[in-house]
């Protein structure tokens, strides 16, 4: 992420989600950006997402080379389609990786100040 993120992070911490939006073309941007990819304007806001979401792709990690997640395999990682129209990564938790499937509703839930993604 670049740019001022703070609107993001706390968010975040008071377990709540939300998307970039630039009021020029009203776009919305994820993750955070200090200017529109668009249109390139800098008036951006931050607006509360709905937290649900629909697996687009998935993959299962069985062999961690993050120093952070070996032990922890295996792991889904994955790309949700959010109803904002962007596309959000995270963990999805809360269900064996055999049951992670393209199409799979989620939402948003929040572990270590970041956004997962588990099955509704």
């Amino acid at each position: 992420m670049s740019g001022d993120t703070s609107p993001h992070r706390a968010a975040r911490a008071d377990g709540e989600l939300v998307i970039q939006r630039c009021t020029a073309c009203d776009r919305r941007i994820h993750l955070p950006e200090p200017a529109c990819p668009w249109c390139g304007g800098r008036d951006l806001t931050f607006d509360p997402a709905t937290g649900d979401g629909v697996i687009h792709t998935f993959t299962i990690v069985h062999r961690s080379f993050a120093p952070g997640y070996r032990g922890r395999e295996p792991y889904v990682m994955a790309w949700v389609d959010l109803p904002e129209g962007v596309r959000a990564f995270g963990h999805v938790v809360g269900c064996p990786p055999e049951q992670v499937r393209v199409g799979l509703p989620v939402r948003v839930t929040f572990r270590d100040d970041l956004p997962h993604w588990r099955p509704v």
